[in-house]
Protein backbone atom coordinates (compact mmCIF):
# COMPACT_ATOMS: atom_id res chain seq x y z
CA UNK A 1 0.00 0.00 0.00
CA UNK A 2 1.20 3.41 -1.17
CA UNK A 3 2.22 5.62 2.12
CA UNK A 4 1.07 8.68 1.00
CA UNK A 5 -2.38 7.49 0.02
CA UNK A 6 -2.86 5.42 3.51
CA UNK A 7 -2.10 8.71 5.47
CA UNK A 8 -4.53 10.46 2.98
CA UNK A 9 -7.37 8.08 3.47
CA UNK A 10 -7.32 5.36 6.02
CA UNK A 11 -11.49 5.13 5.77
CA UNK A 12 -10.89 3.92 2.47
CA UNK A 13 -7.87 1.24 3.11
CA UNK A 14 -10.09 -0.13 5.87
CA UNK A 15 -13.47 -0.52 3.79
CA UNK A 16 -11.41 -2.76 1.82
CA UNK A 17 -11.45 -5.20 4.86
CA UNK A 18 -14.97 -4.34 6.17
CA UNK A 19 -16.36 -7.79 5.40
CA UNK A 20 -13.69 -9.29 7.70
CA UNK A 21 -14.74 -7.15 10.22
CA UNK A 22 -18.61 -7.72 10.44
CA UNK A 23 -17.83 -11.33 10.65
CA UNK A 24 -15.59 -10.60 13.70
CA UNK A 25 -17.92 -8.01 15.43
CA UNK A 26 -21.03 -10.56 14.94
CA UNK A 27 -19.32 -13.51 16.34
CA UNK A 28 -18.33 -11.01 19.97
CA UNK A 29 -21.64 -10.61 19.56
CA UNK A 30 -23.11 -14.16 19.71
CA UNK A 31 -20.25 -14.89 22.69
CA UNK A 32 -21.07 -11.43 24.85
CA UNK A 33 -19.34 -11.82 28.26
CA UNK A 34 -19.72 -9.71 31.49
CA UNK A 35 -17.53 -7.42 32.76
CA UNK A 36 -14.13 -8.79 34.13
CA UNK A 37 -15.25 -12.18 32.73
CA UNK A 38 -14.54 -11.54 29.27
CA UNK A 39 -11.97 -14.14 28.77
CA UNK A 40 -12.98 -15.46 25.43
CA UNK A 41 -13.53 -11.69 24.22
CA UNK A 42 -9.53 -10.81 25.15
CA UNK A 43 -8.33 -14.03 23.91
CA UNK A 44 -9.65 -13.39 20.59
CA UNK A 45 -8.31 -9.82 20.68
CA UNK A 46 -5.09 -10.69 21.86
CA UNK A 47 -4.79 -13.46 18.82
CA UNK A 48 -5.95 -10.37 16.18
CA UNK A 49 -3.19 -8.51 17.38
CA UNK A 50 -0.52 -11.20 18.03
CA UNK A 51 -1.46 -12.54 13.61
CA UNK A 52 -0.78 -8.44 13.29
CA UNK A 53 2.57 -8.48 14.76
CA UNK A 54 1.70 -6.01 17.02
CA UNK A 55 3.59 -6.67 20.85
CA UNK A 56 0.78 -7.55 23.28
CA UNK A 57 -0.03 -6.90 26.94
CA UNK A 58 -2.45 -9.21 28.72
CA UNK A 59 -3.86 -8.58 32.48
CA UNK A 60 -4.14 -5.47 33.04
CA UNK A 61 -7.41 -4.45 35.25
CA UNK A 62 -7.80 -8.27 35.06
CA UNK A 63 -8.95 -9.32 31.50
CA UNK A 64 -7.82 -5.93 30.13
CA UNK A 65 -5.08 -5.83 27.98
CA UNK A 66 -3.03 -3.17 25.99
CA UNK A 67 -1.31 -3.26 22.16
CA UNK A 68 1.21 -1.67 21.24
CA UNK A 69 2.19 -0.16 17.55
CA UNK A 70 5.28 1.63 17.45
CA UNK A 71 5.46 4.51 14.34
CA UNK A 72 7.37 3.91 11.23
CA UNK A 73 9.69 6.37 13.27
CA UNK A 74 9.68 6.96 17.10
CA UNK A 75 11.50 10.53 17.21
CA UNK A 76 8.88 12.40 18.63
CA UNK A 77 8.43 10.56 21.66
CA UNK A 78 4.53 10.62 21.97
CA UNK A 79 2.34 8.39 22.49
CA UNK A 80 -1.20 8.01 21.98
CA UNK A 81 -4.11 6.18 23.29
CA UNK A 82 -7.17 4.79 21.94
CA UNK A 83 -9.87 3.16 23.86
CA UNK A 84 -12.62 0.25 23.61
CA UNK A 85 -14.89 -1.12 25.92
CA UNK A 86 -15.54 -5.19 26.05
CA UNK A 87 -18.14 -6.27 28.03
CA UNK A 88 -22.08 -7.18 27.49
CA UNK A 89 -24.86 -6.81 29.71
CA UNK A 90 -26.77 -8.98 32.28
CA UNK A 91 -29.89 -8.68 29.98
CA UNK A 92 -31.87 -10.94 27.50
CA UNK A 93 -31.67 -10.32 24.01
CA UNK A 94 -34.75 -10.28 21.75
CA UNK A 95 -33.28 -10.27 18.56
CA UNK A 96 -33.97 -13.32 16.10
CA UNK A 97 -31.13 -12.68 13.51
CA UNK A 98 -28.57 -15.43 13.07
CA UNK A 99 -25.22 -13.84 15.34
CA UNK A 100 -27.68 -13.10 18.50
CA UNK A 101 -26.47 -13.91 21.88
CA UNK A 102 -26.14 -17.59 22.34
CA UNK A 103 -25.83 -16.81 26.05
CA UNK A 104 -29.04 -16.92 27.95
CA UNK A 105 -29.38 -13.52 30.01
CA UNK A 106 -26.57 -11.53 28.32
CA UNK A 107 -26.68 -9.62 25.70
CA UNK A 108 -24.62 -6.77 23.80
CA UNK A 109 -26.88 -4.27 24.34
CA UNK A 110 -24.72 -1.24 24.29
CA UNK A 111 -22.48 -2.10 21.46
CA UNK A 112 -19.29 -2.63 22.77
CA UNK A 113 -19.16 -5.61 20.40
CA UNK A 114 -19.05 -3.06 17.85
CA UNK A 115 -16.66 -0.73 19.55
CA UNK A 116 -14.06 -3.61 20.63
CA UNK A 117 -14.31 -4.86 16.43
CA UNK A 118 -13.15 -0.62 15.45
CA UNK A 119 -10.54 -0.63 17.75
CA UNK A 120 -9.15 -3.80 16.15
CA UNK A 121 -9.80 -2.40 12.19
CA UNK A 122 -7.62 1.01 12.98
CA UNK A 123 -4.85 -1.83 14.56
CA UNK A 124 -4.89 -3.50 11.79
CA UNK A 125 -4.73 -0.58 9.17
CA UNK A 126 -1.97 1.11 11.60
CA UNK A 127 0.03 -2.32 11.84
CA UNK A 128 0.09 -2.55 8.38
CA UNK A 129 1.13 1.21 7.56
CA UNK A 130 2.70 2.72 10.44
CA UNK A 131 2.57 6.44 8.99
CA UNK A 132 3.23 7.96 12.55
CA UNK A 133 6.20 8.90 14.62
CA UNK A 134 5.77 7.88 17.98
CA UNK A 135 3.63 5.65 19.81
CA UNK A 136 0.01 4.34 19.28
CA UNK A 137 -1.77 2.12 22.52
CA UNK A 138 -4.45 0.54 21.87
CA UNK A 139 -6.53 -0.26 24.81
CA UNK A 140 -8.79 -2.82 24.89
CA UNK A 141 -10.86 -2.56 28.33
CA UNK A 142 -13.08 -5.13 30.49
CA UNK A 143 -15.92 -3.52 32.45
CA UNK A 144 -17.53 -0.58 32.00
CA UNK A 145 -21.13 -1.44 32.65
CA UNK A 146 -20.94 -0.38 36.03
CA UNK A 147 -17.54 -2.06 36.83
CA UNK A 148 -14.98 0.50 36.67
CA UNK A 149 -12.60 -1.28 34.33
CA UNK A 150 -11.23 1.97 33.71
CA UNK A 151 -9.79 2.05 36.86
CA UNK A 152 -8.82 -1.11 37.30
CA UNK A 153 -6.99 -0.58 34.43
CA UNK A 154 -5.36 2.63 36.06
CA UNK A 155 -4.54 1.02 39.24
CA UNK A 156 -2.91 -1.90 37.18
CA UNK A 157 -0.49 1.12 36.14
CA UNK A 158 -1.79 1.52 32.83
CA UNK A 159 -1.06 5.13 32.53
CA UNK A 160 2.94 4.57 34.29
CA UNK A 161 3.66 2.05 32.23
CA UNK A 162 1.86 3.36 29.01
CA UNK A 163 2.37 7.44 29.55
CA UNK A 164 -0.09 8.22 27.29
CA UNK A 165 0.33 11.93 26.15
CA UNK A 166 -4.01 12.05 24.87
CA UNK A 167 -6.43 9.70 25.13
CA UNK A 168 -9.82 9.22 23.23
CA UNK A 169 -12.50 6.96 23.01
CA UNK A 170 -15.96 6.45 21.06
CA UNK A 171 -19.24 5.31 21.63
CA UNK A 172 -22.06 4.81 19.22
CA UNK A 173 -25.35 6.76 19.47
CA UNK A 174 -28.42 5.52 17.71
CA UNK A 175 -29.67 8.56 18.17
CA UNK A 176 -27.43 10.38 15.13
CA UNK A 177 -27.71 9.45 11.74
CA UNK A 178 -25.43 6.68 10.48
CA UNK A 179 -22.47 8.87 8.97
CA UNK A 180 -22.36 11.95 11.39
CA UNK A 181 -20.18 12.25 14.21
CA UNK A 182 -21.01 14.61 17.95
CA UNK A 183 -18.42 15.91 20.17
CA UNK A 184 -17.92 19.00 22.23
CA UNK A 185 -15.23 20.52 24.30
CA UNK A 186 -16.30 19.75 27.99
CA UNK A 187 -19.18 18.21 29.53
CA UNK A 188 -20.35 14.42 27.68
CA UNK A 189 -21.68 12.61 30.07
CA UNK A 190 -22.72 12.90 33.93
CA UNK A 191 -21.26 11.68 37.07
CA UNK A 192 -23.14 8.54 38.27
CA UNK A 193 -23.50 7.79 42.23
CA UNK A 194 -25.63 6.04 44.40
CA UNK A 195 -27.90 6.46 47.24
CA UNK A 196 -29.34 4.27 49.63
CA UNK A 197 -31.93 5.76 52.29
CA UNK A 198 -32.52 3.43 55.16
CA UNK A 199 -35.33 4.50 57.49
CA UNK A 200 -35.85 2.48 60.44
CA UNK A 201 -39.21 2.64 62.24
CA UNK A 202 -41.59 0.57 64.98
CA UNK A 203 -43.13 -1.94 63.52
CA UNK A 204 -46.94 -3.18 64.35
CA UNK A 205 -50.37 -3.96 63.57
CA UNK A 206 -51.52 -2.07 60.11
CA UNK A 207 -54.99 -2.14 62.19
CA UNK A 208 -53.17 -0.24 65.05
CA UNK A 209 -50.98 2.53 63.54
CA UNK A 210 -50.89 4.62 66.43
CA UNK A 211 -48.67 2.22 68.38
CA UNK A 212 -46.16 2.19 65.44
CA UNK A 213 -43.92 4.89 63.54
CA UNK A 214 -44.59 3.69 60.04
CA UNK A 215 -41.56 3.76 57.67
CA UNK A 216 -43.70 3.57 54.11
CA UNK A 217 -45.12 6.69 55.41
CA UNK A 218 -42.08 8.34 55.82
CA UNK A 219 -40.79 7.07 52.73
CA UNK A 220 -43.48 8.49 50.73
CA UNK A 221 -42.52 11.88 52.43
CA UNK A 222 -38.34 11.58 51.39
CA UNK A 223 -39.89 10.58 48.02
CA UNK A 224 -41.50 13.78 47.73
CA UNK A 225 -39.38 15.78 49.16
CA UNK A 226 -36.23 14.67 47.32
CA UNK A 227 -38.09 16.01 43.88
CA UNK A 228 -37.96 19.52 45.03
CA UNK A 229 -33.81 19.17 44.89
CA UNK A 230 -33.54 19.75 41.41
CA UNK A 231 -35.53 22.64 41.26
CA UNK A 232 -35.56 24.36 44.13
CA UNK A 233 -31.57 24.27 44.64
CA UNK A 234 -29.75 23.46 41.25
CA UNK A 235 -29.47 26.63 39.08
CA UNK A 236 -31.40 26.65 36.16
CA UNK A 237 -28.10 26.85 33.59
CA UNK A 238 -26.83 24.12 35.41
CA UNK A 239 -28.40 19.80 34.81
CA UNK A 240 -28.71 17.54 37.64
CA UNK A 241 -31.14 14.29 38.09
CA UNK A 242 -32.37 12.50 41.23
CA UNK A 243 -34.10 9.47 40.60
CA UNK A 244 -35.41 7.00 43.30
CA UNK A 245 -35.45 3.77 41.24
CA UNK A 246 -36.36 1.35 43.88
CA UNK A 247 -38.91 1.12 47.01
CA UNK A 248 -38.93 -1.93 49.16
CA UNK A 249 -41.02 -1.88 52.87
CA UNK A 250 -42.84 -4.57 54.14
CA UNK A 251 -43.97 -7.69 52.62
CA UNK A 252 -47.03 -8.02 50.24
CA UNK A 253 -48.07 -11.45 51.33
CA UNK A 254 -48.52 -9.56 54.54
CA UNK A 255 -51.06 -6.70 54.17
CA UNK A 256 -51.84 -6.25 58.21
CA UNK A 257 -48.15 -5.98 59.16
CA UNK A 258 -46.50 -2.46 59.11
CA UNK A 259 -42.66 -3.17 58.81
CA UNK A 260 -40.20 -2.26 60.89
CA UNK A 261 -37.98 -0.86 58.09
CA UNK A 262 -38.10 0.82 54.56
CA UNK A 263 -35.37 1.38 51.85
CA UNK A 264 -34.93 3.50 48.83
CA UNK A 265 -32.29 3.05 46.41
CA UNK A 266 -31.98 5.86 43.74
CA UNK A 267 -29.04 7.63 41.26
CA UNK A 268 -27.57 11.51 41.18
CA UNK A 269 -26.41 12.62 38.01
CA UNK A 270 -24.36 15.62 37.98
CA UNK A 271 -21.69 17.55 35.77
CA UNK A 272 -20.11 19.76 38.66
CA UNK A 273 -18.75 18.88 41.61
CA UNK A 274 -20.06 21.76 43.43
CA UNK A 275 -23.53 20.44 42.50
CA UNK A 276 -23.06 17.20 42.89
CA UNK A 277 -22.18 17.69 46.82
CA UNK A 278 -25.08 19.62 47.55
CA UNK A 279 -27.22 17.21 45.96
CA UNK A 280 -25.48 14.48 48.52
CA UNK A 281 -26.00 17.67 51.45
CA UNK A 282 -29.75 17.92 50.91
CA UNK A 283 -30.57 14.48 50.50
CA UNK A 284 -29.11 13.42 53.87
CA UNK A 285 -30.52 16.58 55.80
CA UNK A 286 -33.90 16.50 53.96
CA UNK A 287 -34.29 12.74 54.76
CA UNK A 288 -33.16 12.66 58.57
CA UNK A 289 -35.17 15.79 59.02
CA UNK A 290 -38.67 14.10 57.99
CA UNK A 291 -37.71 10.91 59.75
CA UNK A 292 -37.46 12.67 62.84
CA UNK A 293 -40.07 14.61 62.48
CA UNK A 294 -42.25 11.44 62.78
CA UNK A 295 -39.89 9.93 65.57
CA UNK A 296 -37.81 7.86 63.03
CA UNK A 297 -34.33 7.77 61.87
CA UNK A 298 -33.06 7.78 58.08
CA UNK A 299 -29.38 6.90 56.97
CA UNK A 300 -27.65 8.02 53.75
CA UNK A 301 -25.43 5.95 52.28
CA UNK A 302 -23.75 7.83 49.04
CA UNK A 303 -21.35 6.29 46.53
CA UNK A 304 -19.79 7.84 43.76
CA UNK A 305 -19.65 5.31 40.75
CA UNK A 306 -18.17 7.22 37.94
CA UNK A 307 -17.15 10.94 37.58
CA UNK A 308 -18.17 13.32 34.91
CA UNK A 309 -16.61 12.28 31.29
CA UNK A 310 -15.29 16.05 30.34
CA UNK A 311 -13.66 16.70 27.28
CA UNK A 312 -10.97 18.85 27.21
CA UNK A 313 -11.26 21.78 24.64
CA UNK A 314 -8.16 21.57 22.33
CA UNK A 315 -8.48 17.54 22.18
CA UNK A 316 -12.04 18.01 21.54
CA UNK A 317 -11.65 20.18 18.84
CA UNK A 318 -9.17 17.99 17.57
CA UNK A 319 -11.30 15.15 16.86
CA UNK A 320 -13.42 17.50 15.27
CA UNK A 321 -11.47 18.25 13.04
CA UNK A 322 -10.19 14.74 11.93
CA UNK A 323 -13.78 14.02 11.42
CA UNK A 324 -14.84 16.91 9.17
CA UNK A 325 -11.52 16.26 7.25
CA UNK A 326 -13.41 12.99 6.63
CA UNK A 327 -16.51 13.51 6.54
CA UNK A 328 -17.32 17.36 5.71
CA UNK A 329 -18.36 19.63 8.30
CA UNK A 330 -22.07 18.60 7.47
CA UNK A 331 -21.34 15.77 8.91
CA UNK A 332 -19.77 16.24 12.43
CA UNK A 333 -21.68 18.64 15.25
CA UNK A 334 -19.12 20.15 17.60
CA UNK A 335 -21.63 21.02 20.24
CA UNK A 336 -23.55 18.19 20.70
CA UNK A 337 -25.91 18.18 24.00
CA UNK A 338 -24.65 16.24 26.81
CA UNK A 339 -26.24 12.46 28.07
CA UNK A 340 -26.73 12.07 32.14
CA UNK A 341 -25.87 8.69 31.40
CA UNK A 342 -22.53 7.60 33.01
CA UNK A 343 -18.87 6.34 31.20
CA UNK A 344 -15.92 5.14 33.24
CA UNK A 345 -13.90 6.60 30.49
CA UNK A 346 -13.81 9.55 32.63
CA UNK A 347 -11.45 8.15 34.72
CA UNK A 348 -9.08 8.02 32.22
CA UNK A 349 -10.07 11.73 31.30
CA UNK A 350 -9.08 12.78 34.80
CA UNK A 351 -5.42 10.48 34.45
CA UNK A 352 -4.84 12.50 30.55
CA UNK A 353 -6.28 15.41 28.33
CA UNK A 354 -8.82 13.43 25.60
CA UNK A 355 -11.44 13.47 24.00
CA UNK A 356 -14.35 11.21 23.80
CA UNK A 357 -17.17 11.16 20.90
CA UNK A 358 -20.40 10.16 19.75
CA UNK A 359 -20.47 8.07 16.43
CA UNK A 360 -24.03 8.16 14.88
CA UNK A 361 -25.36 4.57 14.19
CA UNK A 362 -28.73 5.35 13.63
CA UNK A 363 -31.85 3.46 14.33
CA UNK A 364 -33.29 5.12 17.34
CA UNK A 365 -36.35 5.98 14.83
CA UNK A 366 -37.16 2.39 14.29
CA UNK A 367 -37.18 2.25 18.52
CA UNK A 368 -33.17 0.33 18.35
CA UNK A 369 -31.72 2.57 21.98
CA UNK A 370 -28.56 1.24 23.76
CA UNK A 371 -29.88 -0.96 26.75
CA UNK A 372 -32.60 -2.58 24.76
CA UNK A 373 -33.36 -5.52 24.30
CA UNK A 374 -33.61 -5.26 20.46
CA UNK A 375 -30.02 -3.42 20.16
CA UNK A 376 -27.53 -3.92 17.73
CA UNK A 377 -24.36 -2.19 16.56
CA UNK A 378 -24.96 -1.56 13.33
CA UNK A 379 -21.87 -2.98 10.95
CA UNK A 380 -22.44 0.04 8.38
CA UNK A 381 -20.40 2.51 10.44
CA UNK A 382 -16.96 0.21 11.43
CA UNK A 383 -15.08 1.64 8.87
CA UNK A 384 -15.76 5.46 9.53
CA UNK A 385 -15.14 4.71 13.53
CA UNK A 386 -11.82 2.34 12.79
CA UNK A 387 -10.80 5.13 10.27
CA UNK A 388 -11.08 8.07 12.64
CA UNK A 389 -9.17 6.32 15.20
CA UNK A 390 -6.26 5.75 12.81
CA UNK A 391 -6.29 9.30 11.66
CA UNK A 392 -5.72 10.65 15.13
CA UNK A 393 -3.00 8.87 15.57
CA UNK A 394 -1.52 9.92 12.38
CA UNK A 395 -2.46 13.72 12.04
CA UNK A 396 -1.47 13.98 16.35
CA UNK A 397 2.29 12.35 15.25
CA UNK A 398 2.88 12.93 11.79
CA UNK A 399 6.11 11.78 10.09
CA UNK A 400 7.78 14.98 9.15
CA UNK A 401 11.00 13.74 6.59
Amino acid sequence: MDAGVALRSPLEAIRKFHDDLTLLRRDLHAHPELGFEEVRTSGIVAKALELLGVEVHRNIGKTGLVGIIHGRRCDSGRMIGLRADMDALPMAEDNAFAHRSSKPGLMHGCGHDGHTTILLGAARYLSRTRNFDGTAVLIFQPAEEGLGGARAMMDDGLFDTYPCNEIYALHNWPGLPAGKVGINPGPMMAASDRFEIVIEGKGGHGAHPYQTIDPVVVAGQIITATQSIVSRNVNPLDSAVVSICSVQAGNPGAMSVIPREARLVGTVRTFRRTVQEMVETRLRDLSSSIAAAFGATATLKYDRIYPATINTPREANFVADVATAMLGKENVIRDLTPSMGAEDFSFMLQGRPGAYFRLGQGGAEQGCFLHSSNYDFNDAVIPLGAGIMASLVERSMPVVD
